[in-house]
């Protein structure tokens, strides 16, 4: 039996300042079709471009986040065009997550492996249940990690010699060892898994959008900027919040001892 062509497997909502995307293959454990991932892709940038949301939450239905690519689809694709959605230089097709420019949280319960794991990698923060598990395991498919994000972000974020272990085993590790290595930042039970993803991402909603939009753009800058071209980047970002709505807003805010209203302006 095939799946229904109109399926939904990418849902988006939005739940106060927040947009959640949910990955819904249950069956196949989340794993990617040619058509998911083109789905996915274009979800995550309508999502980034809602006026209504500050926040992204990635996840998946509850037990699954994302197995990697579902190898049946892959074999119907010739082998010369497999893994190749876009040029380099169409980052956004590669690094949806990364590329967005609003802050980006996963929720991870059950397995995230290649494709899910580089999905991972992709987001700002990481929460995970004890159901998670984690693999980058290209190298036992003939391949390099498929959107470049293990090879260029998962070294940045837990280091050199670890992030190499993990690609060039193909190990999978569990939530603990993924904490251990900081990989996530906490681990919560599976029934409280969203709830904590929510309010972590409610609390940064509450900041400015336009803040937050600088904040990203330059640490992920200044990940391979000289500081030269870094302060640069900064003291632009600066002269722009001091002109922002948002700034006037913060200090009119405070010095009224009130909650204050951003506009991302």
């Amino acid at each position: 039996m095939t799946e229904a062509a109109d399926r939904e497997f990418i849902r988006y909502h939005v739940d106060g300042k927040v947009g959640v995307i949910t990955i819904d293959r249950p069956e196949k454990r989340n794993a990617m079709t040619y058509a998911m991932l083109g789905q996915f892709i274009d979800t995550v940038g309508r999502a980034d471009d809602d006026p209504a949301t500050v926040v992204l939450v990635v996840t998946g239905v509850p037990g699954a986040f994302c197995a990697g690519t579902d190898l049946a689809d892959l074999a119907t694709i010739p082998g010369e065009t497999r893994g190749l959605r876009g040029s380099a230089e169409e980052r956004h097709k590669w690094w949806p997550l990364a590329q967005a420019r609003k802050p980006t949280i996963c929720a991870v319960d059950g397995p995230a492996v290649g494709m899910g794991a580089e999905f991972t990698s992709q987001c700002d923060i990481r929460l995970c249940s004890p159901n998670a598990r984690f693999a980058w395991n290209f190298v036992h498919r003939g391949l390099v990690p498929d959107t470049g994000a293990g090879t260029w972000l998962l070294p940045r974020i837990v280091g050199l010699q670890p992030a190499l272990r993990l690609l060039y085993t193909g190990a999978m590790i569990d939530a603990d060892e993924a904490l251990r290595l900081g990989y996530v930042t906490e681990v919560v039970l599976s029934d409280h898994l969203m709830k904590k993803a929510m309010e972590l991402a409610n609390t940064i909603a509450a900041g400015s959008p336009h803040s937050l939009g600088l904040i990203k753009h330059l640490v992920h800058q200044g990940l391979t900027a000289p500081v030269s071209e870094h302060m640069e980047r900064h003291t632009a970002a600066m002269v722009a919040c001091f002109k922002s709505d948002d700034h006037r807003e913060g200090v009119a805010s405070f010095l009224e001892r009130r909650p204050a209203n951003f506009t991302g302006r």
